[in-house]
């Protein structure tokens, strides 16, 4: 009888550790404890011809940025790309990551933006990686900031004065706005176009896979969970169920309305006041967005579990009755997992390339201009580990939005169109995630 006890209890350790192995493989980047990823983040740092800059506390020595906005130490990683030369000027991209994670969850991307630098497709570019988790410790069960500022924190101010500051005053940055890319994976999509369309004086090209770009999709019904019909097109009203079910990955895997939206945007009333203001689709309807101001990339899945299939589908017709072209890639069997995020990617890149080839450095193949890269990057002007005194006084409390503050009618959505349907997009033209085509007017 001990032995058999034994031999179960064995048994049991070794599937432990092969379902602990396997759940560190899929977890990478995401969930895992800080600084206890050096193993991962060492072999991926093996595979690139650029480097990643750490500015991170989680590899054994605190490197963060201090965060004016948030009043605290954040992290944020920074990659450099092959044969970096300091004496030229590179477009920059600022990656944001998606809900539930921290700067660690779009790292795994980093070599497909290497390769593609290698290969000739797309000029050699700095890419910044900050971290939106609301207490810097991002895993599944802990919301997102949207990168937006509200009652969790300015997180927009942290990405457009400390990261920017910190990056254009420490890396050679070109000017251009055209050379200013924001990207992102779903909560990162969905801020990388909202920060893009309130801001496109200072960038000039969004991307975004998985992105809920219009949040209060719904049917004529109510139902937010309709597949988009242009002849049933409807505004989603009301946020006011905390414990509705808005995604289901399967099993306990859920999220709900309340721990979604909550921490940043609120619920009821205040929740739909400032999600129709910080809506990706209003945004480009209020804003009077014209063709060419703006240069878009949208990557989505058909069976998508936050129905963001809908939402993208509805921004795009939108777009396409307005005349604004947007480049797509699409997954039909795609889910909001990153494996279809990273099928999307080659096409997403290749298209980035062409936008930003007007502001690149040929890569050459030829040894690097600078034979060892310092540990921090360039030299620093000014000790950044440590704050002006006026940085250390505590900000002023941020006052609630309310919605007598902002009084948002419903936009009128766009007329079907007169003849049948070419459900579910007519007109618009959706690109697989391989060869590459430019839908859309002006592209």
């Amino acid at each position: 009888m001990k032995r058999l006890a034994a031999v179960v209890a064995v048994a049991l350790m070794s599937t432990g550790v092969a379902w602990g192995q396997q759940a560190s493989v899929d977890a990478l980047y995401i969930n895992t404890a800080k600084g206890m990823d050096v193993t991962e983040y060492t072999g991926l740092c093996h595979k690139l011809k650029g480097r990643i800059v750490d500015h991170t506390s989680n590899h054994g020595k605190d490197n963060r940025i201090w965060s004016r906005a948030m009043y605290q130490w954040r992290d944020l990683y920074i990659y450099l790309p092959p044969q970096y030369d300091p004496n030229k000027r590179y477009p920059i991209m600022l990656l944001l990551h998606p809900y539930s994670t921290d700067e660690r969850g779009l790292l795994h991307l980093l070599p497909m933006i290497d390769d593609a630098i290698v290969q000739g497709r797309m000029p050699p570019l700095i890419v910044a990686l900050p971290d939106g988790s609301l207490d810097g410790k991002g895993c599944f069960d802990k919301p997102g900031s949207f990168f937006l500022n509200s009652r969790s924190g300015d997180y927009e101010d942290f990405i457009l004065q400390d990261v920017w500051d910190f990056v254009c005053t420490r890396y050679p940055i070109r000017p251009e706005r055209g050379a200013h890319v924001l990207a992102g994976v779903s909560m990162g999509g969905y801020a990388a176009f909202n920060i893009g369309l309130r801001y496109r004086q200072f960038f000039g090209v969004v991307m975004g896979i998985h992105p809920p770009l219009n949040p209060r999709w719904a049917d004529v019904d109510g139902n937010p969970r309709a597949k988009f019909d242009p002849r049933r097109w409807g505004w989603r009203t009301g946020f006011d169920n905390p414990h509705e079910v808005i995604a289901n990955f399967g099993g306990p895997f859920k999220y709900r309305m309340g721990d979604v939206i909550r921490p940043v945007f609120g619920i009821g009333e205040e929740a739909f006041v400032n999600i129709s203001c910080n809506n990706p689709l209003e945004l480009v309807i209020n804003t009077k967005l014209r063709n060419g101001e703006l240069a878009m990339f949208v990557g989505y899945a058909g069976r998508d579990e936050f129905n963001i299939d809908a939402q993208v589908e509805s921004f795009l017709y939108y777009c396409k009755f307005k005349g604004l072209g947007v480049a797509v890639a699409f997954e039909p069997d795609g889910r909001h997992d990153k494996h279809t995020a990273s099928k999307m990617m080659p096409a997403a890149l290749d298209w980035l390339g062409n936008q930003i080839a007007p502001y690149g450095i040929a890569y050459t193949g030829k040894p690097p201009f600078q034979t060892r890269y310092p540990d921090t990057g360039t030299p620093e002007p000014y000790d950044v580990r440590y704050p002006a005194p006026g940085d250390m006084k505590p900000k002023a409390p941020r006052p609630v939005t309310t919605p007598s503050q902002y009084p948002m009618p419903n936009p009128a959505p766009p007329p079907p169109p007169p003849v049948d349907v070419r459900y579910p997009l007519p007109g618009v033209d959706r690109v697989p995630a391989g060869p590459l085509r430019y839908p859309g007017v002006g592209y």
